[in-house]
């Protein structure tokens, strides 16, 4: 917060290690910190051009990272508006914390960012299928997605399109709603996440007991 600004430009943020690993952090990025190149050119290209490179990527995650500094053309710089970068660095405090809960459990890492990230889309004023193909960009909410709703691994082959069908479909099965709108209640996030929970703990337990354990296991509960 001493130094954030006085950061001018893109190639001012980049040059500085320890901001920028707040900023990437902040946004669950931190495994570009040291691909300086591609992170100054996410922020030097800004998010107003359709071709800026954040636009075309499918992480969802550098568009909102580039838009928070507005260092792109047409933007206004940011590193000026204190509630802002406060916002920022308090969202890496945060991930930092889920970085350090996921060091032994990543299912309650995805289970954090999901209570953190989900009501901020579900609050969005985008189409409820902005919303969705938002979440499909952002890999944590989308990991946590798929697995709540039971979809396979391969689900991520099928068009784009498909896969907007069914995880309405899937969804609409689970709560009653295939709005996504739904999860500005925190009723609603918690119980989307005690699912996934329960699911990756039974996946987990498939993973590590042979089939005759677990023939067992449903014997002895009989």
């Amino acid at each position: 917060m001493e130094n954030i600004g006085k950061v001018q430009s893109a190639e001012d943020l980049v040059s500085d290690r320890r901001l920028l690993q707040v900023a990437l952090g902040a946004f669950g990025l931190e495994g570009d910190l040291d691909n300086r190149f591609f992170v100054h050119k996410i922020l030097e290209d800004g998010t107003q051009a359709d071709d800026a490179l954040s636009n075309r990527l499918a992480d969802k995650r550098y568009r909102e990272f580039s838009d928070a500094f507005g260092f792109g053309p047409g933007a206004a710089r940011k590193t000026a508006l204190r509630t802002n970068m406060e916002e920022i660095a308090q969202a890496n405090l945060s991930a930092r914390f889920e970085i350090a809960v996921g060091a032994s459990d990543e299912t309650m890492r995805i289970a954090l960012y999901a209570q953190r990230e989900l009501a901020d889309l579900a609050n969005s004023t985008s189409s409820a299928d902005t919303k969705w193909f938002d979440l499909m960009g952002l890999p944590p909410l989308r990991s946590m997605m798929e697995t709540a709703l039971g979809l396979p691994p391969s689900f991520a082959q099928l068009d784009i399109d498909a896969q907007l069908v069914e995880f309405k479909d899937r969804l609409f099965q689970l709560t009653g709603s295939e709005d996504l709108a739904q999860f500005s209640d925190q009723n609603a996030i918690t119980e989307l996440t005690d699912t996934y929970l329960a699911r990756s703990q039974i996946a987990q337990l498939q993973n590590t007991i042979s089939p005759a354990q677990t023939a067992l296991i449903l014997l002895g509960a009989v």
